[in-house]
């Protein structure tokens, strides 16, 4: 269960607009047995954390959660899903109300394989042929989280010419591949992009822009370029969130109190609207990258940022940025086509 709801219920908000259609496309569930204090994110607290928005259905992202103890190392993340399958059909039962978590999930697997990824890709899809939809292999930097069995994430992964051929193979199997990068790294995924004009390419949180011993203004400027760049590749769309957690520096969770929805507002409609104006509505999805973003504010204030932050587009557009543009990314039923 995460441990800061006693801070987090210092900025309580009622959800706006509950009735509005959303489909998570990023979140996490884990069960970390093994540290000093037990960290889960399990259903339940999914489920409690998006009931205030009504959210109908989620997609989850891989976080090196259940991975198989034993057999060989290249197949050790077909038990993560494994893990999410039973948490989703759990949830289709209807026993843990009317939203479907892990409607859609994203696994990992080391493209540094090369043309050798493909029974890892089988493997997924055999785990959960009605919901696995991609790969993530992380490219922000060993720096961040150095996790034993995590595929190697070096510099310059997105370059590198075996991971490419691993790459490749992602199209053939239906497979759309998320950019977990820092923004200096976003040229990378440009060029990548270019490369393989027909993969569907989800870029992860913004395109991880990092403020610590950086000029905000200077850092805003660079990502603002590259993220023009990189919207010009037609098969990219955008996760808007992904930057309350710690490591993006805005500090967010040193506060004595957690921000309200205005305040994140305030100090992030920039980089949202700037992101928003480039990909457009159609290729622009709202995240929560839930539970780490927890850790700055809750389910409900972010949320709420997000219905404010959108009040001056159009109904088709905020139903593209609520829902709509991640249904048709990982092939889940449109906010019409799914039960309210």
């Amino acid at each position: 269960m995460p441990q800061n709801d006693d801070w987090l219920s210092q900025t309580p908000e009622e959800a706006l607009e509950p009735h509005l259609p959303i489909l998570d496309p990023h979140h996490h569930l884990w069960d970390h047995i093994g540290r000093k204090r037990r960290d889960r994110y399990l259903l339940d607290d999914i489920v409690a954390d998006t009931a205030s928005h009504g959210v109908r259905q989620t997609v989850f992202i891989e976080c090196n959660s259940m991975f198989r103890a034993q057999g060989p190392d290249a197949l050790k993340p077909i038990g993560e899903t494994e893990f999410v399958q039973g948490i989703a059909a759990q949830s289709a039962s209807g026993g843990y109300g009317a939203g479907r978590v892990g409607a859609g999930i994203v696994g990992t697997a080391d493209l540094l394989l090369g043309e050798d990824i493909a029974p890892v890709l089988e493997a997924h899809l055999a785990a959960s042929p009605n919901r696995f939809r991609g790969i993530r292999h992380r490219a922000a930097g060993p720096e961040l989280h150095p996790i034993p069995g995590q595929p190697e994430s070096r510099e310059h992964l997105l370059m590198d010419a075996t991971f490419r051929r691993g790459f490749a193979l992602l199209r053939p199997y239906g497979l759309s591949f998320e950019a977990w990068v820092y923004s200096p790294s976003l040229p990378e995924v440009s060029d990548l992009a270019a490369a393989f004009p027909d993969t569907t390419i989800v870029l992860n949180h913004l395109g991880g822009p990092i403020l610590t011993d950086t000029d905000p203004d200077e850092l805003f400027a660079a990502w603002k370029d590259d993220i023009a760049t990189l919207a010009a590749h037609p098969q990219v769309v955008v996760k808007l969130g992904g930057i309350q957690m710690p490591v993006n520096g805005f500090g967010w969770h040193e506060r004595a109190t957690p921000p309200s929805s205005d305040e994140l507002v305030e100090t992030n409609r920039r980089w949202y609207e700037h992101a928003i104006e480039q990909f457009g509505p159609e290729r622009s999805m709202f995240e929560s990258n839930f539970p780490v973003d927890r850790a700055s504010c809750s389910y409900t204030v972010l949320w709420n940022q997000f219905k404010k932050l959108s009040a001056g587009f159009s109904a088709e557009e905020r139903l593209d940025l609520f829902h709509d543009t991640a249904a048709r990314t990982y092939r889940l039923p449109l906010a019409s086509d799914a039960p309210a």
